[in-house]
């Protein structure tokens, strides 16, 4: 081949690389961000509707039961984490290289792990249970109200750990609509169960764990349906060779044990976190738990863009285009910027409004008060750490991401140790502070390295 042909070839590759890229502009990211957003924040809205109907219970025992069940069950549910995670980004290269049978294995490789960790779950729930919940601390009051919560919960495991692996198949193959449809349904059926269960029937902090329980059972059989609906007909059936091909499940075992152990060391700092505060009294801790929410609410507002750059790296990576994989990140970069501001602000101007909605304990709403300035400077520090998770977990590269949570972690744990004796609730709270920074700047740390490996990938 002489060099007018050489230059000719590369020429044409060019092309139609440019041609098949993803789209990474302003427009397609808002449009891929947006109903993830409003998809996210309906999962933080069934903790704020939980908080809200314990907070208006007869003690703070109730609200602290509440709290720690929760926290028992982001250890469990969003420890396995990783099956949304993996999911999308393992679903959005398959897509971005239009490649029908890889998105098929992915997904059932993905709900088979899914059904066998909830079944495991099921079968170790009496010592899980005890063992958690006397780690995590309280009073004997907040320790009876969680139990109850928790075991009228956890026998949805599996439907809720299945929901995850959907939920991450469709925002990587970018049905965003559809993933918000689906997440609606979930918190409508919880929000109706909820008032059922507790103010029609009675059943107290049990039957906010059943409300909670039956809309994931709900949630996984309406997603089966649309899964079977949206199945490819043009790929002959399904081959146990095929699923449980060995190089394949290497990669999925390697990617989600990575993701396991960083999401193990964050919900690991968020248990600390609860720790420590519990021994400061209830009325700390319900305090902590209320101004919790301010935080899910932002990172689950946010992670919508990192979601987005999940979508759109792995997608830019799977049709080898470097230039939509740099657009990707720099589009999302800036609207993650726009949107912590965005909280920042609506928590410094309605902070104490929202507090008062939560709960009307008068102690508790003080102690959440003298504690609101931390909860409004975590948007623009924890900000970048949210959108590197997505961009990192796009790109598949998961040991860099673990490695990095790792050293916040430890950070976080030296932290809190130094600031909590001498100053107290504000030192924890300082301590979380840095953890959040530190996510994002050992990321930064990493990410020319992710540039340079997935540029020779694609070149």
């Amino acid at each position: 081949m002489n060099h007018a042909d050489t230059v000719a070839t590369a020429t044409a590759a060019t092309e139609a690389a440019t041609a098949t890229a993803p789209d990474c502009s302003h427009r397609r990211v808002l449009a891929l961000a947006v109903p993830i957003v409003l998809a996210n924040l309906t999962q933080p809205l069934l903790g704020a509707v939980d908080t809200a109907v314990a907070g208006h219970l007869d003690q703070a025992s109730y609200l602290g039961g509440v709290a720690l069940g929760g926290l028992f069950f982001n250890f469990v549910f969003w420890g396995f984490g990783f099956l949304r995670m993996g999911t999308t980004g393992l679903a959005a290269q398959a897509f971005g290289a239009n490649d029908t049978a890889s998105l098929r294995l992915t997904l059932w490789r993905a709900l088979l792990l899914a059904f066998l960790l909830g079944a495991a779950v099921l079968l170790v729930q009496a010592p899980l249970l005890q063992a958690a919940l006397a780690l995590l601390g309280g009073s004997a009051a907040v320790q009876q109200h969680a139990l109850a919560y928790c075991h009228a919960r956890i026998w949805a495991a599996p439907f809720a750990l299945a929901n995850y692996v959907i939920l991450g198949w469709l925002l990587g193959t970018q049905r965003v609509r559809l993933a918000l449809a689906l997440q609606i349904l979930i918190n409508l059926g919880n929000i109706g169960a909820v008032l059922l269960y507790v103010y029609g029937l009675g059943w107290g902090v049990a039957g906010i764990g059943a409300a909670t329980a039956s809309a994931d059972t709900l949630g996984f059989l309406a997603g089966a349906a649309l899964l079977w609906h949206l199945r490819p007909r043009s790929l002959p059936p399904l081959s146990r060779a095929a699923l449980l091909q060995r190089e394949a499940l290497q990669r999925l075992i390697s990617l989600n044990r990575d993701i396991f152990i960083r999401t193990l060391c964050l919900l690991a700092a968020f248990g600390w976190f609860a720790h420590l505060g519990a021994k400061q009294g209830d009325i700390t801790l319900a305090a902590n738990a209320l101004l919790l929410n301010f935080q899910t609410f932002m990172a689950y507002g946010l992670d919508g863009f990192a979601h987005a750059a999940e979508a759109l790296v792995g997608a830019a990576i799977g049709a080898r285009a470097p230039h939509a994989l740099r657009q990707a990140l720099r589009v999302t970069l800036l609207w993650s910027a726009l949107g912590a501001a965005g909280f920042a602000l609506i928590y410094w101007s309605a902070g104490a409004w929202f507090i008062a909605q939560l709960t009307d304990q008068s102690a508790v709403r003080a102690a959440a008060q003298a504690f609101l300035p931390w909860a409004v400077a975590l948007p623009m520090v924890s900000v970048w750490g949210f959108l590197l998770d997505g961009v990192f977990i796009g790109a598949t590269r998961t040991r860099a991401l673990m490695q990095a949570m790792a050293l916040s972690f430890g950070l976080f744990i030296a932290a809190s140790w130094m600031l909590t004796t001498p100053y107290g609730n504000h030192g924890l709270w300082a301590a979380l502070l840095l953890f959040m920074a530190a996510r994002g700047i050992t990321l930064a740390w990493c990410l020319p390295s992710l540039m340079r490996f997935s540029h020779s990938r694609l070149a």
